[in-house]
């Protein structure tokens, strides 16, 4: 009776000063690790930063990610941060697919090795390893077949570029083609073959250094590691982004490939969506301008 009456006024003792430290960082461990493994491997959130994928998502929208349909990742950088780390990934359900859309890592605009910062995008694939990518009057055709447009796609232009019009921004480098007349374009495949030239070089020059590789072109030779080369061998898998918002959507028609490796999931559904445009100490303004019909629209 009596070593049961201690014991009570053990556990009713107050703690000190050093557990009740000890405690705090023990449970604050416990609850970001599991934050950790759920937003790394499991569901993310994801704020639409631009109109390019209008009107399926609106600027400023806040989205559920679905991580794990893809394979989920350990994390690919330095929080808040540029500072890649080396990272991980487990097995996904499925494999994506054609008409997915996707967030990924950017992988650097067109004629960066690597991209200056660590940011995520938001584009529908429309393309995956071995695909021929065209566009037509607007309209994309992938492997000679024509594709529908998706549910909600936007054309703000009144007429498409036309055959001949260059726009020298597209992917890749010195491509006679524009936003609305493009391709044919194959998208890579690991173990694709590549040849290579003199007259070719700029087309695959950046793509070839983001695979770990030297490469110049000296007089008429394309040397790779050192090495006079006719041809390349990708070594990994790529897609190709666009967005539904055709007229309005830096996407791989102007900064190009997007590595598979680079997928980190697909958004579910708007949890939450308003005016990120207002200033963010218009309180008022921001609550007045939540658009409460897209709340909980799923997103296709």
């Amino acid at each position: 009776m009596t070593t049961e009456k201690t014991q009570e006024q053990q556990k009713d003792k107050p703690q000190t000063w050093k557990e009740k430290t000890k405690a705090f960082f023990r449970e604050f461990g416990i609850v970001l690790g599991m934050f950790l493994v759920i937003n790394n491997f499991v569901i993310a959130s994801f704020l639409v930063p631009t109109g390019s994928m209008e009107n399926e998502v609106l600027t400023g929208e806040l989205l559920f990610v679905n991580k794990f349909i893809y394979g989920g990742t350990s994390p690919r950088n330095i929080m808040f941060t540029n500072v890649r780390l080396p990272w991980f990934k487990v097995p996904g359900f499925r494999d994506v697919e054609r008409g997915d859309v996707i967030v990924f890592v950017f992988p650097g605009m067109r004629d960066e090795i690597e991209p200056v910062d660590f940011v995520f995008y938001l584009k529908r694939c429309v393309g995956l390893p071995g695909d021929t990518i065209q566009v037509k009057d607007r309209t994309l055709y992938v492997n000679g077949q024509q594709m529908q447009f998706p549910r909600n796609a936007r054309f703000d232009m009144q007429r498409p570029f036309v055959q001949g019009e260059v726009d020298q921004g597209v992917f890749p480098p010195g491509a006679p083609w524009n936003q609305d007349q493009y391709g044919p374009l194959v998208v890579p495949a690991k173990g694709m073959v590549i040849p290579l030239n003199a007259d070719n070089f700029p087309r695959w020059e950046v793509f070839i250094k983001r695979e770990g590789h030297a490469v110049e072109l000296q007089g008429e030779y394309v040397m790779i590691d050192g090495k006079p080369a006719k041809e390349y061998v990708a070594e990994r898998d790529y897609l190709f982004g666009m967005g539904d918002h055709r007229d309005n959507s830096l996407d791989s028609r102007y900064w190009g490939f997007i590595p598979k490796d680079n997928l980190v999931g697909s958004p579910l559904v708007v949890y939450w969506s308003w005016n990120s445009d207002l200033a963010i100490y218009d309180i008022f303004g921001r609550i007045a301008s939540v658009r409460w019909g897209r709340i909980g629209s799923l997103i296709k």
